[in-house]
């Protein structure tokens, strides 16, 4: 269920800023960790272990849902991880007036450049155009 939640298209109001992008992938990793920590659960072991003396033919499915689980972790982890550094520049958006937070525009730029050109999941032009839109908005 949860990765069938991963795969459909974000719906979301025009008017939300950069921080609503941050919230979103945070709830996601929550997500993910939660169920990471399950699958590594003694319980979850044991019967991986069953199943592999039983030499069954669900490993196979098991395998391929455990590392669609663990690229959707990561993927949001390291989302996470760059959107936090763009914080620093988009605050001036939220508390300040337009002449004020122009000081903070080159360095959100270059910092969304980075993230677009190091990024292993948030480099494609999907995702830049909507953080690029959630910055407009705001």
């Amino acid at each position: 269920k949860v990765l069938a939640e991963n795969d459909q298209l974000r719906k979301e109001a025009d008017d939300l800023g950069p921080r609503a992008e941050l919230d979103y992938w945070k709830k996601k990793l929550s997500k993910f960790n939660y169920l990471m920590e399950q699958l590594k659960s003694p319980d979850v072991k044991t019967v991986l272990g069953v199943l592999t003396a039983a030499k069954s033919k669900l490993l196979k499915k098991w395998r391929a849902l455990d590392i669609r689980i663990t690229d959707a972790a990561n993927e949001a982890k390291d989302n996470v991880k760059y959107l936090y550094s763009l914080e620093k520049y988009y605050d001036p958006l939220y508390n300040s007036d337009p002449v004020s937070m122009l000081g903070a525009i080159p360095g959100l730029i270059n910092t969304i450049k980075m993230i677009q050109s190091i990024s292993q999941y948030y480099n494609t032009s999907e995702k830049i155009s909507s953080l690029f839109v959630k910055v407009g908005a705001q």
